[in-house]
């Protein structure tokens, strides 16, 4: 699986200098991204090395230090496009909300493995994680990051479904999640959330406003048609035409430069990758290492499926990345973070045989 992964990283660097290339402001973004790939690669072989279950140990702290970023963050953060989402150190800027999913899985890990349920768990066994959630997600949404928020809720509910719960419990969760949709729409949401939303239902009813990122998005996914123009021969991209093309629209620079043949093959990738992480949780043979492992698989299922379906037309534009393709140095690092322990799990399985 290391060669996938590899694999990944590889298109990911070479679609990167494809969208900023033709733009002298961001073309030092994607040397950036290679210095920042040696540097992550360094701390991720202390990552590895050190057993899991030290992290079993660490869980709670990390949960904490995380939470305490988020709150500096909003009162000592960088403001930017009217979100506070990052620290500044002098020479360099970082993203805590990243960090809090490879901490936030980390900890329902830890607790779900503490407090097993053979039989499936209650609602009122989930308070305690309901608290965990949050958490980080009152506070992200207080910056705002509706992106990372949502995140948080997605982990959580698939963490919840992997370690079991009772027929009723699930029941009761969808109706309240239907309850406090109209909650969330009213006071949860700002305005120009609501307007993203509402775009997505009828993106031609404001083409040039709410609906420019969708409409550009399409058009160049749609004139990649099967092979693609070629790479660095994208003219939606090398024109400056898709918005935010290096970061939260990357995918649609591959598909036009690549077509539906270099999508599908980069698609099939992440599969194979969440299919061995999937396999990583079903054959550990602790609860912590299964459970933390199907977290570190949904934090890069519903970045792929949150961002391909951004690019499409079928999800909400909420500034999630592509793992491994998009320019961002924390989510580079988060990434990096959650298939490192992947491959730490599965490769201290022969321990437990």
């Amino acid at each position: 699986m290391a060669f996938v992964i590899l694999l990944i990283i590889g298109l990911g660097l070479l679609n990167l200098y494809s969208s900023v290339e033709s733009s002298p402001a961001k073309s030092g973004l994607f040397t950036t991204q290679v210095q920042w790939y040696v540097i992550c690669c360094l701390a991720m072989i202390v990552v590895f090395a050190i057993n899991y279950h030290f992290y079993d140990a660490a869980a709670y702290w990390l949960y904490g230090a995380a939470v305490v970023l988020l709150i500096l963050v909003l009162l000592v953060g960088k403001t930017a496009k009217g979100s506070s989402r990052w620290i500044e150190l002098g020479f360099f800027s970082f993203q805590p909300s990243e960090l809090s999913k490879i901490a936030f899985a980390l900890c329902l890990a830890r607790y779900f493995s503490q407090y097993p349920k053979t039989e499936g768990y209650r609602l009122g066994d989930l308070a305690i994680p309901f608290g965990l959630l949050a958490a980080p997600t009152i506070l992200m949404l207080m910056q705002p990051d509706l992106g990372t928020a949502m995140l948080h809720v997605l982990i959580f509910a698939s963490v919840c479904v992997f370690v079991g719960l009772r027929t009723r419990t699930l029941v009761g969760l969808g109706f309240s999640a239907i309850a406090a949709a109209p909650l969330m729409w009213f006071f949860g949401l700002k305005d120009y959330q609501r307007l993203r939303v509402l775009t997505l239902l009828d993106p031609e009813s404001d083409p040039l406003g709410s609906g420019y990122h969708i409409r550009q998005s399409l058009i160049a996914i749609g004139s990649g048609r099967f092979i693609g123009k070629g790479y660095l021969h994208g003219t939606q991209t090398r024109l400056q035409f898709l918005p935010e093309q290096h970061t939260d629209f990357i995918f649609s620079v591959l598909s036009e430069e690549w077509g539906f043949l270099g999508a599908a093959f980069v698609l099939i990738l992440f599969f194979a990758l969440i299919v061995w992480g999937v396999s990583v949780a079903a054959r550990s043979k602790d609860n912590f290492g299964s459970i933390l492992a199907f977290g570190m698989v949904s934090i890069l299922f519903w970045h792929v499926f949150i961002n391909v379906g951004m690019a499409l037309g079928i999800m909400p534009v909420v500034g999630v990345v592509l793992p491994f393709f998009s320019y961002g140095r924390t989510a580079i690092f988060t990434m990096l973070v959650a298939v490192t322990l992947l491959l730490n799990i599965n490769s201290r399985r022969s321990m437990f045989e």
